[in-house]
């Protein structure tokens, strides 16, 4: 048995969004993976900068576009991360696994990555019990309010505006995107030590690689699926997989002396005052706005009916006047799109793009553009201001874009899945900014003090 990890990169991975890539960035670098994540296609240049890098990420947006457009943008940035030769490639899902045929098609990622690595099987592991996700035969189950449910029965995810789940068991979810063979080694072998060969049993006579979903409960059958994944990854293989991926395989890889033990990202210092953006449609980012309102924030609608309409340019300079008077006066602005999914803008939001003129998809990206415009015209306003928080997958990506980031590295813990991120960029005035990517289920409902005040981060393994 090997008592070092082989050299070079371990994992390359393009994240499906930018939230659930800095939830991958977070992940490895407190089990002691050193990872950076790129917000473009890194060239020879922008790798040498990260010398010690052994993951190596891309921050992407495919978890809203459609199969068209993935087979144009997302193969050949899965091409280039597989030409980097880590052993393992991964495309990294939402642990909630939201996905459709039309939208975020994971077996369309899974049916372009497996013939870029020579693997036999392409591994699927989701659960991630740090982030309350937990999957059992083959059923997937997010913890809500305290209580897990089955995907499809989830107060967000069953009802989510565009990848609603209307199945848990993923093998039946992933029937309806690609026709490629799917099996499970469940956690009654994992937890028997039979994992290998179950998978075995999953191989033996098949014509093409299939897909394997990976039962993940508990510690014991976390530590097993990295167990699995990594003394059968051959001479490289393809996987779609949660952050559970990075749990499981940190898991195993301490088990067997190749780590040090978990120690606790840094705590965040205070800030004093921040910005924050907001599209997430999620109850729990409405929960927190409602909390940052009672924590001292200022809480601003962007109104979407004039936002997309011809009312644009005056409804940012309405918002950009308040939430710069804000900081002004020494408070954090909050500046969101709705609050949960019942909100009206949420129940019209096909109505106002139709008015506009535009599909849902198009103003579903105006809507991120306008809100990364808005925080770009922040920064611009108040150069002090050093932190900012983003909550929404695609308001984050339109964000870090629109200033111009390169490259995010962990700067310190704040909540599971969402760290605190220090920014690399070729502009001086974005150089070391530090930002943070909330997903729309991630976080306590204090989470935007916590990201203005700071807070002692928790252990992580």
């Amino acid at each position: 048995m090997a008592d070092v990890l082989p050299p070079g990169l371990l994992l390359a991975y393009y994240g499906d969004d930018f939230t659930g890539s800095t939830d991958v960035l977070e992940a490895f670098t407190a089990a002691g993976v050193p990872t950076v994540l790129f917000l473009q296609t890194p060239d020879a240049a922008a790798l040498a900068r990260f010398p010690d890098a052994r993951c190596v990420g891309l921050a992407g947006q495919s978890r809203g576009r459609d199969p068209a457009w993935m087979q144009a943008h997302l193969r050949p940035a899965l091409q280039a991360l597989a030409g980097l030769g880590a052993p393992l490639l991964q495309y990294k899902v939402c642990s909630t696994f939201d996905s459709s045929p039309t939208t975020g098609s994971i077996g369309c990622a899974i049916d372009i990555g497996v013939p870029l690595m020579p693997g036999r099987w392409s591994p699927t592991v989701v659960g991630a019990p740090r982030l309350g996700r937990y999957q059992a035969f083959g059923n997937l189950f997010a913890v809500a309010d305290g209580q897990g449910l089955r995907l499809d029965r989830h107060p967000t995810m069953s009802r989510h505006p565009v990848t609603a789940m209307a199945e848990a068991d993923l093998r039946r979810h992933l029937a309806a995107q690609t026709g490629r063979p799917r099996a499970l080694v469940d956690f009654t072998q994992l937890k028997a030590g039979h994992g290998a060969q179950a998978l075995a049993q999953c191989l033996d006579g098949a014509a093409v690689p299939p897909i394997v979903l990976v039962d993940v409960l508990d510690d014991e059958t976390l530590r097993e699926a990295g167990r699995l994944v990594w003394e059968q990854r051959g001479a490289g293989v393809f996987t779609a997989s949660s952050s559970g991926l990075q749990y499981a395989l940190a898991a195993w890889w301490r088990a067997q002396g190749l780590l040090p033990a978990p120690a606790p990202l840094p705590s965040a210092a205070p800030a004093g005052r921040i910005a924050a953006v907001s599209g997430s449609c999620s109850p729990v980012t409405a929960r927190q706005i409602e909390q940052a309102e009672a924590d001292g924030f200022a809480i601003l609608r962007l109104d979407l009916a004039r936002a997309l309409g011809s009312d644009a340019q005056a409804e940012l300079a309405r918002v950009l006047a308040a939430a710069g008077a804000a900081l002004d006066q020494g408070t954090s602005p909050l500046i969101y799109t709705a609050r949960g999914p019942d909100d009206p803008a949420v129940q019209a939001f096909d109505a106002m793009a139709a008015n506009a003129g535009l599909s849902r998809a198009e103003a579903g990206q105006r809507t991120g553009e306008l809100l990364a415009a808005t925080m770009r015209a922040l920064l611009e306003r108040v150069p002090a201001l050093r932190r900012i928080a983003v909550a929404g997958g695609d308001s984050s990506g339109e964000v870090a874009a629109a200033l111009g980031i390169t490259a995010l590295t962990v700067a310190a813990g704040l909540a599971p899945g969402a760290p605190l991120c220090r920014a690399w960029s070729a502009d001086a005035r974005r150089d070391g900014l530090e930002i943070v990517l909330k997903g729309g289920q991630m976080g306590t409902p204090g989470f935007f003090a916590s990201v203005r005040d700071g807070t002692a981060a928790q252990p992580t393994g």
